[in-house]
């Protein structure tokens, strides 16, 4: 966050600070143990590339601010989202539950709006609250577009969802404030810690969620329609380094995995594009980053194995941020553990000495912030060596699981039999361009044991489809007449328009099927 000394800088990208009282503030109340307790800031944006917060990543884009967090402070170098979309992600966050425990399934389903969350419990033990920006933790929200194509995606059927991906470059070399909104709450945010908090005689838990540097919608019908724009000014431009920007190596299309394919179909990244559109994209992503910073978690995979935005278990998707400082945190201290967004439920509470509850799925950050042995502070015992998401949402037509453990990538589908799992060494392939499963089956099954040990996911995966397939009818109903006219004019109009009685009657056949 902008403003002066470490306080105005804060830390699904995460970046999370615990700040000792400062200098005027008033005396805060102490816990039971008679320590005063920290006041907590915590800052969520949305898909940035957790592997920008550290070599060699970092020599993509001047990012002056999470620099200052990782000199003064730690970073995660293997943190992951649980859910690489926005509400599930955030929704595991708040919740410190793992995906098929929230059951929220896509952008549509997130937790009810009674659920307690870590603000909830700090608020409860007598932290002063705020929150600003954006939340997206809660059912209900985003496109009609959006929950029809994460519904529908068992439908014997491929259309075209998103628009070609774009770049548009707006204002001069003057223009900073460009995602408008986000400055606004990052405004709002430093002035309460300037007027508000200093006045305060308890202590606070600040949030502050950050749209960018997820893409903009473009703003218009015609041919891209539904597309995603990549929108900076030539000030954050500049911050990019054009000559370390990676082109992404593809496999062809026809060695692609067939969820992959899927994927990358319905973002519209089947066609061909240019190694300077590929450049581009990058480059305004990259600048939006630097956007994001300067205001200071899913990331967002920039054209990696032909997609962009979210919704895949590749390290340009899952891979998110996460920077932490404050009294007592090790200062350049890089964490090579596997940590995920369902840790910071019981870090926060860790932070604020109140008591955690068991039925967690994270862990608390603190024992490998402050360098002490797991088991001195947690009842449950060390922390597992591996990390779980997982996504049930559009843009793929099945259910994925995804295992991290040590060099380990492991991904499994659906039922765990109909769709063929992935297995990927990140230390010799880092780019995840070769899927070794067939040649290290021992492995595949001793990684397939962990993970049905930890969710039987055939079965969530048999209830997601229940669950869409409910979802949908209900919604058809509640159109009446109006069903045809509304499906055909979705993000997949182009598409759906060529041929829409052949859509709809691939739609009416799903809906016929029984399990």
């Amino acid at each position: 966050m902008r403003g002066g000394g470490p306080l105005g800088r804060a830390g699904l990208a995460l970046l999370l600070m615990a700040a000792a009282p400062w200098a005027g503030a008033r005396p805060r109340p102490a816990a039971p143990g008679g320590q005063p307790r920290p006041s907590v800031v915590l800052v969520a944006c949305d898909s940035l590339d957790g592997r920008l917060t550290f070599y060699p990543g970092n020599q993509t884009v001047d990012l002056p601010f999470i620099n200052f967090m990782r000199r003064y402070g730690t970073v995660f170098l293997n943190a992951y989202t649980n859910s690489p979309i926005c509400c599930p992600s955030r929704a595991a966050m708040w919740s410190g539950l793992f995906t098929h425990l929230t059951e929220s399934w896509n952008n549509f389903k997130g937790l009810d709006p009674d659920y307690v969350t870590w603000m909830d419990l700090m608020e409860k033990y007598g932290y002063h609250t705020q929150k600003y920006g954006k939340l997206d933790y809660t059912s209900g929200h985003h496109s009609v577009s959006n929950r029809v194509e994460a519904w529908t995606r068992d439908v014997d059927f491929l259309l075209r969802q998103e628009g070609r991906p774009m770049v548009n470059l707006t204002g001069d070399r003057k223009h900073v404030r460009v995602m408008e909104a986000d400055w606004r709450n990052t405004d709002k945010a430093v002035n309460w810690i300037k007027e508000e908090a200093i006045n305060l005689t308890q202590p606070f838990a600040l949030y502050l969620g950050l749209n960018l540097p997820h893409p903009y919608p473009s703003p218009y019908a015609g041919e891209n329609f539904g597309s995603s724009t990549f929108l900076t000014s030539p000030y954050w431009l500049e911050k990019v380094t054009y000559e370390a920007i990676k082109i992404p190596k593809w496999s062809s299309l026809s060695e692609m995995h067939p969820v992959d394919y899927y994927s990358s179909y319905t973002k519209n990244c089947t066609g061909e594009f240019t190694k300077q559109e590929v450049r581009n994209i990058r480059a305004f992503y990259y600048a939006m980053c630097a956007e994001t910073d300067a205001m200071l978690d899913h990331g967002e995979l920039a054209m990696e194995h032909r997609q962009f935005y979210k919704m895949s278990m590749y390290e340009g998707s899952s891979h998110v941020p996460l920077l932490v400082m404050g009294p007592g945190i090790k200062k350049q201290q890089q964490v090579p553990n596997v940590v995920s967004l369902v840790d910071i439920y019981p870090t926060m509470l860790d932070i604020a000495r109140i008591p955690v509850p068991q039925n967690l799925s994270g862990y608390s950050l603190i024992p490998l912030l402050c360098g002490k042995a797991e088991n001195e502070a947690s009842p449950r015992g060390p922390r597992p060596s591996w990390v779980l998401s997982e996504f049930h949402g559009c843009n793929v037509n099945s259910s994925i699981y995804m295992l991290r453990t040590g060099k380990w990538k492991y991904i499994a589908y659906s039922d765990g039999h109909s769709v063929l799992p992935q297995l990927f060494d990140l230390t010799a392939d880092p780019d995840e361009l070769t899927n070794v499963a067939i040649k290290f089956p021992v492995i595949v099954r001793s990684l397939d044991k962990i993970l049905r040990s930890v969710v039987n996911y055939p079965k969530v995966s048999s209830s997601v489809q229940e669950y869409n397939k409910r979802q949908f009818i209900s919604w058809k109903q509640s159109l009446g007449q109006n069903y045809s006219n509304i499906i055909a004019n979705l993000r997949w109009h182009q598409d759906w328009l060529k041929e829409p009685k052949k859509y709809e009657n691939a739609i009416d056949k799903w809906l016929s099927q029984s399990k």
